[in-house]
């Protein structure tokens, strides 16, 4: 009798993973929707046309999971236009991070040691679900939109002359499963090194100490900007004009700025092209300096020669990467050495920092011709952001490595029962 436990808890273990994993997934992609869906209703696009609210919520998701929706345009005979969009909405893609992460953390959290197989056992089913998840939504991810140019004259011709001008998007379906299982598979690598109670294989134990203090406290440094942003994005709803297109900024795009923000506060710089409208509101101060940059890179000294309120982007980097470094020290065991901290905490952040770079670049632009001369008023618009990345990256080395010795040192006061011991082996319970 006892030697027939075995193969049934085995197949249990299996249909559990399952379950857990299509409740992660419905979980992760129900969070991104509400998200994305709130963010379009305060941006007005519950007025669109055609049905097309659920294609355009569809389009989001898929770009917040790390998809791929390519945006085009038609004129017809004599008109040509041309259109690309290139931006993570990343309040979507953090709504789903965090809600997939936890609840395939969740789990997993009786256990300390685990063997490569169980983890894959867990991760294998999500990953599954989640592409057949996200490829349902490339399948509803596409729209065709007619485009009034506002003057009748040129109405008259494009109607008589098949030249009435559109715009549409549909998602690239190869790769937004490429790209998406490589989201995916980059968060569940995250959530296990941030979470100090997700086992590990025996093997990568000893790493423990190394990864897991640096990766939770820079973790935690990107959540304080979204908080504080969320904060000023509600008090500025509160108390200016336009309260639903500031609340569609908080609610698909606010970690764009932000983490843009901390990487300008520890001195780094982005390049910028701006023509055309934004699409929603913006910072006066921000929409000056990046129209005036014209591809020239920006940093903090940009926005301090117009506000010199911007020197406060560095008091906030500096003082939160302090706490940074401290909390950074406070989860390690004790024997860790300042230098030591130094060097998990720049690794940490110079990767964090890379990550905010390609994450937040943005490329979109929408052009229209008729007749190939010129732009129609209203139907032309550039947004253009890209990293210095050397620069940036290097000195988030810099200060994460400055931030992790200071942190070292002044926790050592701090340092008695806050020590972090690497995981133990402990009995498996399925």
């Amino acid at each position: 009798m006892v030697s027939q436990t075995p193969r049934p808890a085995s197949t249990g273990g299996s249909a559990r993973a399952w379950r857990d994993a299509l409740v992660t997934v419905v979980a992760g992609f129900a969070a991104m929707t509400a998200v994305a869906a709130a963010g379009l209703a305060c941006a007005g696009a519950g007025d669109l046309p055609e049905g097309a609210f659920p294609h355009v919520l569809a389009a989001v998701v898929v770009m917040a999971a790390g998809g791929s929706v390519e945006v085009s345009g038609d004129a017809g005979l004599l008109a040509g236009a041309d259109a690309s969009l290139a931006v993570l909405p990343l309040s979507v893609s953090l709504a789903g991070a965090l809600t997939a992460g936890y609840c395939f953390l969740r789990p997993l959290h009786h256990r300390a040691v685990a063997r490569p197989r169980e983890l894959a056992g867990r991760a294998v089913p999500l990953v599954v679900l989640w592409l057949l998840a996200l490829l349902a939504a490339a399948l509803l991810a596409r729209q065709d939109f007619g485009i009034s140019t506002g003057d009748p004259t040129v109405a008259v011709i494009g109607e008589l002359l098949d030249s009435e001008p559109t715009i549409g998007f549909r998602a690239d379906v190869p790769a937004t499963l490429l790209f998406g299982l490589l989201w995916i598979l980059g968060l569940l690598l995250i959530a296990l090194l941030v979470s100090r109670r997700a086992p590990l294989p025996a093997g990568l134990v000893r790493f423990h100490t190394a990864v897991r203090p640096a990766a939770f406290a820079t973790t935690l440094l990107l959540l304080s900007y979204v908080l504080i942003g969320v904060v000023v994005g509600l008090v500025v709803a509160a108390t200016r004009g336009d309260a639903g297109r500031t609340l569609a900024v908080v609610l698909l795009g606010l970690p764009n700025l932000v983490w843009i923000a901390l990487t300008l506060g520890f001195g780094g710089a982005w390049e910028a092209r701006v023509e055309g409208a934004f699409g929603l509101p913006m910072p006066q101060l921000l929409d000056e300096v990046l129209r005036d940059a014209d591809g020239a890179p920006v940093d903090v000294g940009s926005f301090a020669a117009r506000d010199p309120r911007a020197w406060w982007l560095v008091v906030v980097a500096a003082v939160l990467l302090l706490g940074t470094g401290v909390l950074t020290a406070v989860r390690s065991p004790a024997h860790v050495r300042p230098w030591q901290h130094a060097l998990h905490l720049g690794t940490a952040l110079a990767l964090a920092t890379l990550a905010v770079c390609l994450l937040c670049r943005i490329q979109a632009e929408y052009g229209l011709s008729l007749l190939g001369i010129g732009e129609v008023d209203g139907l032309g618009g550039e947004l253009v952001l890209n990293p210095v990345l050397w620069r940036t990256v290097g000195l988030g080395l810099v200060w994460g490595a400055v931030a992790g010795f200071l942190g070292g040192v002044l926790a050592r006061p701090l340092h008695r029962r806050g020590r972090v011991d690497a995981p133990a082996a402990a009995p498996a319970h399925d």
